[in-house]
């Protein structure tokens, strides 16, 4: 068995302490074999917030890999955010991307954050051609009877929660990469934690997001995702600070 937490939104400068201890204290007791974070470390891009998140992260002791998200560019520099988006990420680089080495997963990053788009609200996702080329074909080099989870920022399709993600290009990158063999999607930015089952030219692809661990909370406390890979299928429960773990539905891979 492998054993992953899915985390997101931690917003530092806006964090929530308690959850935070709360979570580290869940690491430090069950020792995952990884944690994933889906991006949004910070909450205005700041030396100080990422200096704080990378700490943090590292005091897990355990392998992170990090996905950027939209509140990790900077929001109050448009030059800084055109030039060098991602130099306050230094001390986080080596987290940024980073591959697993995981019994029977294979972990594939696809960045759905743009440093500008045509339209108002940049805060909402963008899969690039060739950020979507780099995903298809680390998917389709993953080793036969892995299971292959693909991890970025934004839901590519809307998931039923009150914020929404409204993905330039994520239908179809779900479609492409379903066909390619991913088996979930995991993510972030709606500060709720979803389980959908998404139907795509036959195959059923898992698209899963994962709450916040920040003072952002929206319908649900801060939560975070446990993902258990058993024999080829993925096992889901959502940890809620305060509440009892919520057990989702068992899928198998194809």
């Amino acid at each position: 068995m492998t054993k992953l937490y899915h985390i997101s939104d931690l917003h530092f400068g806006m964090e929530d302490r308690i959850a935070l201890d709360w979570f580290q204290n869940e690491v430090r007791a069950e020792r995952p074999d990884a944690v994933i974070v889906t991006g949004d470390l910070t909450m205005r891009a700041r030396a100080q917030e990422f200096a704080a998140a990378a700490a943090w992260l590292e005091a897990l002791a355990v392998p992170v890999t990090v996905e950027v998200g939209n509140h990790d560019l900077p929001y109050l520099n448009p030059l800084a955010r055109f030039a060098t988006p991602y130099r306050r990420y230094r001390r986080l680089e080596r987290m940024i991307e980073r591959p697993l080495d995981l019994d029977g997963v294979t972990l594939v990053p696809l960045k759905t954050t743009a440093r500008a788009q045509w339209r108002l609200n940049w805060s909402k996702g963008k899969v690039s051609g060739r950020s979507l080329s780099a995903a298809l074909d680390l998917t389709r080099a993953a080793p036969a009877g892995h299971v292959v989870l693909v991890a970025c920022h934004h839901p590519l399709i809307e998931a039923g929660t009150r914020s929404s993600a409204r993905t330039h290009g994520g239908s179809a990158a779900l479609d492409r990469l379903a066909a390619a063999g991913a088996h979930a999607v995991l993510t972030g930015h709606v500060h709720d934690p979803f389980d959908v089952a998404h139907e795509v030219a036959g195959r059923t692809v898992r698209l899963i997001g994962a709450g916040t661990l920040s003072e952002r909370i929206r319908d649900t406390a801060p939560s975070y995702n446990v993902l258990r890979i058993v024999q080829g299928a993925i096992e889901l429960d959502v940890r809620a600070l305060g509440t009892a773990a919520q057990p989702m539905p068992q899928l198998r891979t194809d």
